[in-house]
């Protein structure tokens, strides 16, 4: 998959999987995190106050995922009762990477640093949960930027 900055101004992202817009991802206004809609069912994505735990619920209000420990090292994502483990590539790069065990086994990642697109290779996650750790990765890379030009 692949997100597209619509505009410099604003945190929106047009996703694409093999150049089929599958959705949008609009970042919340007031809050951490966002939402998006998928096969027609909306999905939100909200953090705790620190943004340091992030969840994903439906147009229900039903829990779909969540995430732990964003923005340290390393971190984890729980989904359908599995756990999924990332870690950040480097303190300099723009690069989280899926692990298993301890090889790399997908990421999330800037390929324009001045648009700020960005690539989704995930493999074996549902499609809904690939677009929740973007979110939570976007997320994450958008409060660092506003921390580090305070």
């Amino acid at each position: 998959m692949e997100a597209r900055k619509v505009s410099v101004w604003r945190n929106r992202y047009d996703v694409t999987d093999r150049g089929r817009e599958i959705t949008v991802w609009d970042r919340s206004m007031w809050r951490s995190g966002g939402e998006f809609e998928l096969d027609g069912r909306r999905f939100q994505v909200r953090s705790n106050v620190w943004g340091t735990r992030y969840t994903m619920v439906d147009d229900a209000g039903t829990p779909v995922a969540s995430a732990d420990r964003v923005g340290r090292r390393r971190w984890t994502v729980e989904a359908s009762g599995q756990t999924y483990h990332f870690r950040r590539r480097s303190v300099w790069g723009s690069e989280e990477e899926l692990i298993l065990g301890d090889t790399r086994v997908g990421s999330v990642r800037k390929t324009s640093f001045w648009r700020g697109d960005v690539a989704i290779e995930l493999p074996g996650l549902a499609t809904e949960l690939q677009l929740f750790v973007f979110g939570v990765v976007i997320s994450m890379w958008d409060a660092q930027a506003a921390a580090g030009a305070s």
